[in-house]
């Protein structure tokens, strides 16, 4: 996106693609996906999540951000998965993508959900 400034100069600002616009803050983010906002501070500080920061350093999550919670929270929740597990399967997924090997069986949806988001 190319915007004027009062000089009649092109400023270029960072554009982001639908996925990837900031748009939520860390209480929206939480609403959004029924969990608390320190929740997805844990999920940042295990660098599982990294949000965009505004000039003020506040949280702003993408969709992608929201989309890649849910399949932690499937890990978590539906499958038992520690974070430090959580980590090591996502950073698998991407090898697995990667080099076109087929998931386990019972990790097909999961894989397909995170894989879409790479």
């Amino acid at each position: 996106m190319k915007l004027m400034d009062n000089r009649g100069a092109r400023i270029q600002h960072q554009s982001f693609s639908d996925l990837d616009k900031p748009l939520y803050t860390i209480s929206v983010a939480a609403e959004i996906l029924e969990t608390h906002p320190r929740t997805l501070m844990l999920y940042e500080d295990a660098r599982l999540i990294e949000p965009h920061r505004t000039s003020t350093n506040r949280r702003r999550y993408s969709q992608r951000d929201i989309s890649k919670v849910q399949v932690i929270q499937t890990l978590t929740r539906e499958k038992g998965v520690t974070l430090a597990g959580v980590r090591h399967i996502l950073s698998l997924f991407e090898v697995m993508k990667k080099h076109r090997v087929e998931p386990p069986g019972e990790l097909r949806e999961i894989f397909d959900r995170y894989a879409a988001l790479l």
